[in-house]
């Protein structure tokens, strides 16, 4: 009861809204500590954003294009730039968050000071130590996975994993990146194709799918090892096992099912079904054409896989993998999808009638498209994010504080029909609550009938029944039965000596209760 000698649940209300600065306040401690825990990540990817901005750079010296940067080592290190140090950085920056600890960050951090030690005049062996490091401890990480809980996608990418660390390690030895090629492919495809399984197996996967899975990526693992000492063969042989890895992707992946729903949901599909298209058409190329290391042939292949294929997954994947990683909201906006469409319409300007029909006009515009693409992306996905995570700030609370007025009034609801339950009524709606009927006066002491006759002492109740003063004398067993107490209502509560049983007229009806008994 309340000071006032209200109902309990005015007083659980006053309670709860007191309450609720402290609850209000745990609420925002507990989002400051995650936004602290995303703050120590942001130093990685600031690391790959510098590497990407650097590999765009590189891209439009190669192009002839004016570039904000140019040097002799950019051109060189273009490749390696963009597949470790950018998408490298990236893939080991997301293991590291799921593995959990301290130490997986050193697989992202040792990738991300490779990459930017390409951009300084130090030793190129100091970066590409680094590079080999990095991946060491990428296959690392996937080695603790494995301990956890192995499985057919961490195969697939501890494999990817294994071609990174065998291609760093032939650039260490001075193998030139054309030859490199295959193994920075298989790194990407493989990662990528080992976490579509992992989604597909939300659906009914059929029992021969993931052995299905898995002979595709041996065979693209050995057409990777056959390209250093067969070249032609083992070109062809990863050619063939990256169209039949397409296959399976296309056939189990659930892309094809979300391609008619809406916004993310279709944002995404779109962006994997293309990639899976830009895969299909590089792996045909080797098929048919064999080892390619320059010309127009090999520019359509490198860019087919890495801007058709592994862009457009970073695209489809940025949406849930970096809130997951830096603890920031990143919703999808519909310029999103303008900067995929410009993606997949550049490179087909680029490569079908650039490189396959050897137009320079169209190869040099449809790389600077695919620059512009990749930026407004970038901008696209970090503007929308800052712009969230203020939202979030103006209104976190504000949600916060109606969440626990809803609780409050839902606590106090429950209070009441507790109590209605205890008393044995049934539970009144509070609409239906009326004010309280006022209690009967109890008339005076002089006012009983003057005609009552003196009943004399008062005999003993029957047993197991309290006395009660003032009623009349109990029946006795030859007049009356004993009650029974499966049809007989309980005793009522003692008047007061002297006053009348029957209600003042005018008054709330007395309940059953507190009638007199009469005999049977």
């Amino acid at each position: 009861m309340t000071p006032g000698g209200g109902p309990a649940v005015d007083g659980t209300a006053v309670d709860g809204a007191a309450d609720r600065p402290a609850r209000g306040a745990a609420h925002g401690t507990t989002d400051r500590a995650a936004r602290r825990t995303g703050a120590r990540r942001v130093p990685f990817l600031l690391a790959a954003g510098l590497c990407l901005l650097a590999g765009l750079d590189a891209a439009l010296v190669l192009l002839d294009l004016p570039a904000p940067v140019t040097g002799d080592r950019l051109p060189s290190v273009h490749g390696v730039l963009l597949v470790l140090g950018f998408a490298g950085t990236l893939v080991a920056l997301e293991r590291a968050v799921a593995l959990g600890g301290r130490w997986p960050c050193v697989a992202p951090g040792l990738l991300g000071a490779g990459g930017l030690l390409l951009l300084t005049p130090v030793d190129p062996v100091v970066p590409r130590l680094l590079l080999v490091a990095g991946c060491a401890a990428l296959v690392a990480l996937y080695v603790r996975f494995w301990r956890r809980q192995p499985s057919a996608a961490l195969v697939a990418q501890g494999a990817g994993a294994v071609c990174a660390l065998g291609g760093a390690l032939l650039w260490l030895g001075g193998l030139d990146v054309p030859r490199l090629l295959p193994w920075l492919v298989a790194f990407l495809v493989l990662t990528i194709a080992g976490e579509r399984l992992e989604l597909a197996r939300v659906a009914a996967l059929a029992p021969a799918a993931e052995p299905a899975f898995l002979a595709c990526v041996a065979a693209v693992a050995a057409g990777v090892a056959a390209t250093l000492m067969w070249p032609a063969p083992g070109t062809l042989l990863l050619g063939a096992a990256l169209l039949a890895l397409v296959a399976w992707l296309l056939l189990h992946d659930v892309a094809r099912r979300l391609l008619r729903s809406s916004g993310l949901p279709r944002f995404t599909a779109g962006c994997l079904l293309a990639g899976y298209g830009w895969l299909a058409l590089a792996g045909t190329l080797w098929l048919v054409t064999g080892p390619v290391t320059d010309g127009t042939r090999y520019d359509a292949v490198v860019h087919a896989v890495f801007l058709g294929f592994v862009m457009s997954m970073i695209m489809a994947h940025a949406p849930v993998i970096l809130p997951a990683v830096l603890r920031r909201p990143l919703p999808h906006h519909p310029a999103m999808s303008v900067a995929a469409w410009l993606l997949h319409l550049s490179l087909v300007l680029r490569v079908f009638l650039g490189d396959l029909r050897d137009t320079e006009t169209a190869w040099r515009l449809g790389g600077a498209l695919n620059i512009a693409a990749v930026l407004l992306f970038a901008v696209t996905a970090a503007t929308a994010s800052v712009r969230a995570t203020r939202s979030g700030n103006r209104t976190g609370l504000e949600d916060h504080a109606r969440r626990e007025d809803d609780r409050d009034e839902r606590d106090g609801r429950d209070g009441r029909d507790g109590r209605d339950r205890t008393s044995g009524a049934a539970p009144v709606p509070d609409s239906a609550r009326g004010p309280a009927p006022a209690p009967a006066p109890a008339p005076e002491a002089d006012s009983a009938p003057a005609s009552a006759p003196d009943t004399g002492p008062v005999p003993a109740s029957p047993p197991g029944r309290a006395p009660v003063p003032g009623s009349p004398p109990a029946p006795t067993p030859a007049s009356a039965p004993d009650p029974d107490p499966e049809t007989d209502p309980a005793p009522a509560p003692a008047p007061t000596p002297g006053t009348a049983p029957t209600p003042t007229p005018g008054t709330a009806p007395t309940p059953d209760t507190d009638r007199p008994r009469t005999s049977r």
